[in-house]
């Protein structure tokens, strides 16, 4: 399993909703969680490595508000989304070593099938929601430098072909 990086036309398209989480679907979701641990990430989208279904992994430290997660996420959708905007510093595993500042909605509520296959409907904020938000994007085949002007999304995304062609 791979990490795709722009201008892969994978990145650019919908990933299909589950009908039902499947074994094979939960296995497939375990094995990204291994490729994005050892990228080093913090979120990773099922579109990112080539497969088309809606799948996001995330595991993450905040230690600015003490807080862990690891987990799972099926048919992930923000139902709300805060008036509150905040400011950060955003990378992606598919623009390796390209960062730009995001503004984006302070806290989400998010609803989402989990590896037991309940439904799970929560509110988060911080960096957290950040991360969601930027997965989910690209569960619709968003990226984070579509929020840029086009003279500095190009500009990144010309570094990591630069990058690309020096790894070759």
């Amino acid at each position: 399993m791979e990490i795709l990086l722009v201008p892969h036309p994978v990145l650019r398209q919908k990933a299909n909703k589950l009908k039902s989480v499947t074994k094979e679907d939960i296995k497939f979701a375990n094995l990204m969680m291994e490729v994005m641990l050892k990228a080093p990430g913090v979120g990773l989208a099922a579109n990112q490595v080539g497969i088309l279904k809606q799948i996001v992994t995330i595991n993450f430290e905040d230690k600015d508000n003490n807080k862990k997660a690891s987990y799972i996420l099926f048919n992930p959708k923000i139902i709300q989304y805060s008036v509150e905007t905040v400011i950060m510093e955003e990378g992606c595993l598919s623009l390796p070593e390209q960062y730009a500042d995001i503004e984006r909605p302070k806290e989400i509520v998010l609803e989402y099938i989990d590896d037991n296959e309940k439904t799970i409907k929560k509110q988060i904020d911080g960096y957290e929601a950040r991360i969601l938000q930027h997965e989910i994007d690209h569960l619709s085949g968003k990226l984070f430098v579509d929020y840029l002007s086009s003279l500095k999304r190009n500009m990144l995304i010309k570094k990591v072909k630069k990058l690309k062609n020096l790894k070759k």
